[in-house]
């Protein structure tokens, strides 16, 4: 699950916050998104407009996910 959060970290450095091309991503709120990094494994972003920086604040069990 390290390897996939390295490169998830580096679609959202180069492509941005929207990676629909990642499984289960969706939108949480108005600048928080979601992705299953495996089965039982979840990354939570927030980005506010306009900015250049992404926040990942959440990476671990589905279970314990903040949503």
């Amino acid at each position: 699950m390290q390897e996939r959060m390295v490169l998830l970290i580096d679609d959202l450095r180069d492509k941005g916050p929207y990676r629909t091309e990642w499984p289960n991503f969706s939108q949480l709120g108005d600048q928080e998104f979601h992705c299953h990094l495996g089965h039982k494994w979840v990354a939570c972003w927030r980005w506010e407009e306009g900015s250049i920086s992404i926040e990942v604040y959440y990476a671990g069990s589905r279970e314990n996910a903040p949503y």
